[in-house]
């Protein structure tokens, strides 16, 4: 039980901070991001309102709240992600930049994973 706690508060954290790293300058509407996010063709309001949800999102898994909720913020997050690596295919093409989403992905995926181990754990 204690190997599966650390992993996963270890991917758990990982996986909150980057998104939440990453949700500041779409909240804050920064120059990059509203260029970033202008050449996906998504208008600011979007780019504020997908800042706010990772942000959200990432508390709710972070907190000790109802599983259901985390399983909810778990796939907004997954939607989010899949969504930003879709645009960027669409816009960009196939690209070696797009690799990077992998890091978030896996970091989800296994936080995910132990999450569950968690709850069969511990019911």
């Amino acid at each position: 039980m204690k190997k599966t706690n650390t992993l996963f508060w270890t991917f758990t954290g990982l996986f909150s901070a980057l998104m939440i790293f990453t949700a500041i300058p779409d909240l804050t509407l920064n120059a990059e991001a509203k260029a970033f996010m202008g050449n996906l063709g998504y208008p600011d309001y979007f780019t504020r309102f997908i800042g706010f949800a990772k942000i959200v999102g990432s508390i709710a898994i972070l907190i000790p709240i109802s599983p259901r909720i985390k399983e909810w913020a778990y796939a907004g997050m997954a939607f989010d992600l899949i969504g930003a690596v879709y645009s960027m295919i669409c816009v960009m093409g196939l690209s070696i930049g797009i690799t990077f989403m992998l890091l978030p992905i896996g970091l989800g995926i296994l936080s995910y994973i132990y999450f569950h181990k968690r709850l069969n754990t511990v019911a």
